[in-house]
C-alpha cells in the first residue's frame, strides 16, 4: 500500500483503497441502458419499505427515482432503480447496523482484558473503540476488504501511523493511516461506507471517523478483527 520501506520489508499482498468497481446485479432488466427501469425487482417490497415508499411490490416512477438516488449515493451500479440483491443487501446491512445501538460488543467477542482496543466486526461492517468493557467511541460503519482481498482476522497491534500516507500501488491518498497487519490499515476515504464491493483489505472510514481514531489510538494499541464480511 504505502511506501513502508522506511519501516523495513513487509509481506506481499498489501491492500488499500481502490476505485469502486462496477458490480453486476445478476439478471437485470432489458432497460439496463435506460436511466430508470420500469421493472420491479425481486426485493421490491423490502426496498420500498426501507425507503418509506408505498409497499405494493410494483415499480412506479417515484419508486425508481428513490431507488436510483439511493444507488447513486452509495455507488451501487448499475444505478437504474432496480430493486436487486445488491441494493437490498446494503439496506439490510444498514438495518442490522442500526439495531446494534450502543452495545456493539454485546456478544463479548472483542476482548475486554486488553485495555484500549479497536474492534472490527466484519459481519456487520462496524468498528468501535473500547477500554475494557467501556465503550469509548462508536460503533461506526466501516468498509472492509472485498472477496479475495479480505481484511485478515485476529488480534493485532498498531505498528505504524502516517497521517498523510499515499499508496504507492494505487497512487491514492490514505489520510490518517494506522497500520495494524502488513499493509492493512484504518484510513479515511471519500466514499460511502456501503459502496460495494469493498476495499483491497484496509478498513475504510469516513474522514470524521478516521480523525477520531487517530486521536484515540497510538502505536502499540490492540486491534481485534473478527467475523466475515457478507459476500466473501
Amino acid at each position: 500500500m504505502g511506501d513502508i520501506r522506511r519501516r523495513g520489508a513487509i509481506a506481499l499482498g498489501i491492500t488499500g483503497l481502490v476505485a469502486p468497481l462496477t458490480l453486476a446485479l445478476g439478471s437485470v432488466p432489458a432497460q439496463a441502458a435506460a436511466s430508470c427501469t420500469t421493472q420491479a425487482g425481486p426485493y421490491q417490497k423490502q426496498v420500498e419499505k426501507f425507503l418509506g415508499r408505498p409497499v405494493d411490490g410494483k415499480q412506479s416512477a417515484a419508486d425508481c427515482k428513490a431507488i436510483k438516488a439511493f444507488q447513486t449515493k452509495h455507488g451501487i451500479t448499475p444505478n437504474i432503480g432496480y430493486a436487486g440483491s445488491v441494493t437490498w443487501g446494503v439496506m439490510d446491512l444498514m438495518n442490522k447496523q442500526k439495531a446494534v445501538g450502543n452495545k456493539p460488543n454485546a456478544a463479548g467477542k472483542c476482548p475486554t482484558n486488553k485495555g484500549r482496543i479497536a474492534c472490527v466486526n466484519l459481519t456487520l461492517q462496524i468498528s468501535w473503540i473500547q477500554d475494557g468493557s467501556r465503550l469509548v467511541y462508536g460503533p461506526v460503519p466501516v468498509r472492509t476488504g472485498r472477496n479475495g482481498y479480505e481484511t485478515r482476522t485476529g488480534l493485532k497491534k498498531i505498528y505504524w501511523r502516517d497521517i498523510d500516507h499515499v499508496s504507492n500501488i494505487y497512487n491514492v491518498p490514505m489520510p490518517y493511516s494506522q497500520f495494524f497487519d502488513g499493509g492493512q490499515a484504518f484510513h479515511s476515504v471519500n466514499l460511502s461506507m456501503w459502496n460495494p464491493p469493498g476495499s483491497h483489505g484496509c478498513v475504510n472510514m469516513t474522514p470524521a471517523t478516521a480523525k477520531k481514531y487517530w486521536s484515540l489510538l497510538k502505536n502499540g494499541d490492540d486491534v481485534f478483527v473478527y467475523g466475515r464480511k457478507p459476500g466473501t
